[in-house]
């Protein structure tokens, strides 16, 4: 199976009670992130902060994963390529530890703003230039996607 067909499958996937699921990930995920603050805005020792490290890195892991299984077409939007640019962002922080704090504050704007943002700008698709909620049609046809 190749990489396209696995991210883009003919009908978008189904994963059963995925609103609760990301509903409670997302709560843990906000969990992690503010006691990453710790590190981002006071630098604690790491044993106060690790774990929410580990809490935050694994719930955005599986909130990707989901959203990635379901169906890619979340790359393209602007909701996907806001969390690509937040991880972008936060290993900035590894080579120059002192953007530790405006790394860690733009990232938690990007978040708020694409949290709250309308649909029109959350499903904006760069790619496509405009409002992309599915790559495919209901006869599972590939559409405008710049595909033959």
């Amino acid at each position: 199976m190749t990489l396209q067909a696995l991210l883009f499958p003919p009908a978008s996937r189904r994963v059963p009670a995925k609103r609760f699921i990301n509903l409670m990930l997302r709560s843990l995920h906000l969990v992690g992130v503010a006691g990453l603050a710790g590190h981002f805005l006071y630098r604690l020792p790491s044993e106060q902060w690790l774990v929410f490290l580990w809490l935050g890195f694994g719930t955005g892991l599986t909130m990707v994963l989901i959203e990635l299984y379901c169906d890619g077409v979340w790359l393209l939007q602007l909701r996907g390529q806001a969390i690509l640019l937040k991880l972008s962002l936060l290993g900035l922080v590894i080579p120059w530890p002192q953007l530790l704090v405006p790394v860690f504050v733009l990232s938690i704007l990007i978040s708020g703003f694409f949290a709250h943002a309308p649909g029109k700008i959350r499903y904006y698709s760069l790619y496509h230039g405009r409002v992309v909620k599915a790559l495919r049609d209901a006869d599972g046809a590939v559409k405008d996607s710049g595909q033959p």
